[in-house]
C-alpha cells in the first residue's frame, strides 16, 4: 500500500484505512518488535508495542505528509524506534542488567570480528573456486606451493615433473589466478 492509496482510503473512511494498514503491515511490524524484544518482554508486552506502533502510524500520519510512496519504510521506522524505546523502558523497569549479569557478559564477550571473519571466509571460497578452475596440474601446484608451503622439488617429485617445469607452471598459473581474482575484486 502506498501513501497515496492510504490517504485516499483515509479520506473515505478512517476505520477502513486503519484496518487496511493493519492487515497489510501487521506481520512486518510484529517481526520487527519481536526481534527487538524477544529476550526481555512478555507476549503481552510485544502485542502492546505493536498496537502502540499502529496507533502512532494512524494518528501521526497526515495525508499532506511527505510519505506518498513508501509506507513500508515509514512504518518500519516507526516500529524500530518504538521497539527500541520499549526495550529500554522494559530493561530499566526490570533492572535487567544486574552486577552479576554484567560480569557474565564481560566474560562472554569476544574479540572476534564476525564481519571480518565472514569476509575472509567468502574470499577463501572464491579463491579456492578460482584455483580449481585453473585445472590440473596447475591447481595442485598452487595449493601445494602456497598452502602447504612445499618446494618446487617436492611438488615435482609428487607430480612426476621437473622442478623447473613446476616453477614455470606456478608462475603462469599464479598470473592467471591474479587476473581471475581481479575480475572479482580480490587482489593478491
Amino acid at each position: 500500500m502506498t501513501g497515496k492509496e492510504y490517504s485516499k482510503l483515509y479520506q473515505e473512511s478512517r476505520d477502513k484505512a486503519y484496518d487496511a494498514i493493519f492487515e497489510e503491515y501487521c506481520n512486518y511490524v510484529y517481526a520487527i518488535v519481536y526481534n527487538r524484544l524477544r529476550g526481555v518482554a512478555s507476549r503481552e508486552d510485544i502485542e502492546e508495542c505493536v498496537s502502540d506502533i499502529f496507533a502512532d502510524v494512524f494518528f501521526g500520519y497526515s495525508p499532506q505528509s511527505a510519505v506518498k510512496e513508501d509506507m513500508k519504510g515509514y512504518i518500519g521506522t516507526v516500529a524500530k524506534r518504538r521497539a527500541i524505546n520499549a526495550f529500554h523502558s522494559l530493561t530499566a523497569r526490570q533492572k535487567h542488567f544486574s552486577e552479576n549479569n554484567e560480569d557474565e557478559l564481560i566474560s562472554i564477550s569476544s574479540d572476534k570480528d564476525i564481519e571480518a571473519d565472514s569476509d575472509r571466509t567468502e574470499t577463501r571460497s572464491v579463491l579456492l573456486s578460482k584455483i580449481n578452475e585453473l585445472g590440473e596440474p596447475d591447481s595442485t601446484i598452487i595449493l601445494q606451493k602456497y598452502y602447504y608451503d612445499r618446494s618446487s622439488a617436492e611438488i615435482a617429485e609428487m607430480l612426476s615433473m621437473k622442478a623447473s617445469a613446476v616453477r614455470m607452471r606456478a608462475a603462469r598459473a599464479l598470473e592467471k589466478l591474479r587476473k581471475q581474482l581481479a575480475k572479482n575484486g580480490i587482489t593478491l
